[in-house]
């Protein structure tokens, strides 16, 4: 056989293994900055899942699930991780056209954080006591669904206004008794308050059950470009994967892009989103539209909607396989 006869087939059959030349930009927003608790992003993009459902994937530096909702529904970004109570409250609001299509947190990761040594153990440790926060963090705003639960006076504890940035070290110089923070973020605060130890009353730990972050998309994008929303869900749910059973090598990666993260602290918050991901009996991301209800009659009880919002107007079915 001529060899001229030969190389044609195994370039046509190489080029049709191959993506298509032309990958399709994408752009993902995070909730906020660039954290260990987004290594598996890096992992997706690092071993190239994202490549491998064609498309080109740039990470953009969020500033809130808020913003980036809007980031999304403007265009300014095709995909946000965002949490499903900033959906529902964009959604009943402002009309923001947005959906989530996979979850991530499928456990609420809203947490208070206080030294050790201020003998706050409880939840009823924290009447008379003075918490620092954002003024629209989600862990404060959903303060009183946590009271209710947990059984305390919501009304005795006092809420402080400080920079999201300024929180690990307003807690470890004792400017506030306690700071919001989310389950994942354990492993920096701890770092920031060392060597004096961080106590965590989880919000789950008092029974509450709703959705977190997830990966959520505009409408016009879902109906425009479905399979490559498709694709990236996939692509990230195989770094998820990949990242849960190593978290060593997860941290290694995220570090290649980003040199100032402690690898240790992407690490451990690696292990911790885990602990909010994984669902018994239910498959990874799967939105479970029973969770889904309760998470918007949860937002709907504790603020105020212009109009009411039902779960199918905040969660897409059919993105994760």
């Amino acid at each position: 056989m001529k060899l001229s006869a030969v190389v044609p087939g195994l370039v046509a059959g190489f080029l049709a293994w191959l993506p298509s030349a032309q990958a399709a930009d994408v752009t993902l927003v995070t909730d906020f900055g660039f954290n260990g608790r987004h290594s598996y992003f890096y992992v997706a993009l690092d071993k190239g899942y994202y490549r491998q459902e064609n498309l080109d994937v740039t990470i953009l530096r969020g500033q809130g699930s808020a913003d980036a909702i809007k980031k999304v529904a403007s265009g300014a970004a095709t995909i946000g991780f965002a949490d499903a109570g900033a959906v529902v409250l964009a959604r009943g609001n402002d009309k923001i056209p947005v959906k989530m299509v996979a979850v991530v947190y499928a456990t609420p990761p809203q947490a208070i954080m206080t030294l050790a040594s201020s003998q706050i153990r409880t939840p009823k440790d924290l009447e008379g006591k003075t918490i620092a926060d954002t003024p629209s963090s989600s862990v404060r705003l959903l303060f009183p669904a946590y009271a209710e639960a947990a059984g305390i006076d919501g009304a005795k504890v006092t809420w402080v206004n400080a920079d999201s940035a300024a929180l690990p070290s307003v807690l470890a110089t004792r400017r506030a008794e306690g700071i919001g923070q989310f389950t994942v973020g354990e492993p920096l605060i701890a770092k920031a308050t060392a060597p004096q130890a961080v106590t965590v009353l989880a919000y789950k730990d008092a029974g509450l059950n709703f959705y977190g972050n997830g990966l959520v998309a505009s409408e016009s994008t879902l109906a425009s470009r479905p399979d490559q929303v498709r694709g990236f869900v996939r692509a990230t749910l195989r770094g998820m994967r990949d990242a849960f059973a190593d978290p060593a090598g997860a941290a290694a990666i995220m570090s290649k892009h980003h040199k100032q993260i402690d690898p240790t602290v992407i690490e451990a918050e690696t292990r911790l989103v885990k602990d909010l991901a994984v669902q018994p009996g239910m498959p990874l991301g799967k939105i479970d539209p029973a969770r889904m209800e309760q998470t918007v009659r949860v937002v709907s009880k504790y603020f105020t909607l212009a109009t009411p919002v039902t779960p199918a107007e905040v969660a897409a079915e059919g993105f994760v396989e």
